[in-house]
């Protein structure tokens, strides 16, 4: 059941905005949200990422899902750099860090950064819900992924808005956190998520085939062989 306060009921506890990126996690925790009862709004990011075609495929899912309203939100994050995923002069790398480190593909302050816009957004429209697919189990180890950071960005958003200033709860809904790429992806088939229709790739090109090799391509490839399920990703012509 989602979790809520009594004082959420006037603002419409049943709206929830849904952080949607257009690849594997996004749109499972999209559809369950569905599945509890939610009406959503989704919100997407133009961040500078590598590519864009994720917003592409993430505007398809809203559609397809049915939200109350879809929302692509431009940040510039390129204008720092400081991540392979926004600066092109970082490489993205085909394997995970040897030393157990946080990966190149970090992208500094993204989650708290989407996260405060769809804050915004849910204040708006009386929404006391955020949905966000962070995963903290088969993922890179990205710190603003961890249940720690989800609890205490919560804090934050009693302090820092009306809303929690006058009385109300915001929750950040995160179903995936502690569930293993396969529990995910069979959890989503039940929910009659189509995975053909997402795109997870670092390196994804202009037509969303993925390359079969980064990191999020291999956590993907994995989730689908420990699923027992066939693997729908189209992938370029010469991964592996």
């Amino acid at each position: 059941m989602p979790r809520v306060s009594e004082s959420e009921s006037e603002f419409g506890v049943e709206k929830a905005i849904v952080l949607l990126s257009g690849g594997l996690d996004s749109v499972t925790a999209l559809a369950m949200a569905k599945s509890q009862g939610f009406d959503c709004y989704a919100i997407s990011f133009s961040y500078g990422q590598r590519h864009d075609i994720e917003l592409k495929f993430a505007r398809e899912i809203a559609k397809r899902f049915n939200v109350l309203d879809f929302k692509v939100v431009s940040v510039g994050l390129n204008s720092f750099g400081g991540s392979a995923l926004t600066d092109k002069n970082i490489a993205v790398p085909n394997s995970s860090a040897e030393d157990g480190g946080i990966p190149v593909t970090y992208v500094p302050a993204r989650n708290t950064v989407f996260l405060s816009l769809a804050l915004a957004w849910a204040e708006v429209v009386g929404a006391r819900n955020i949905f966000i697919g962070v995963n903290a189990v088969d993922y890179s180890g990205y710190p603003d992924c961890r249940l720690e950071y989800i609890k205490a960005f919560e804090a934050l958003a009693k302090l820092a808005t009306k809303a929690g200033v006058e009385g109300g709860e915001f929750c950040v809904h995160t179903p995936l956190i502690q569930m293993t790429k396969a529990e995910i992806i069979s959890v989503g088939l039940g929910l009659g998520v189509d995975y053909s229709k997402t795109v997870s790739c670092y390196s994804a090109d202009n037509e969303g085939r993925a390359c079969g090799l980064c990191d999020a391509c291999k956590h993907r490839k994995r989730g689908f062989e420990q699923a027992n399920v066939v693997d729908p990703t189209r992938y370029q012509k010469n991964s592996k």
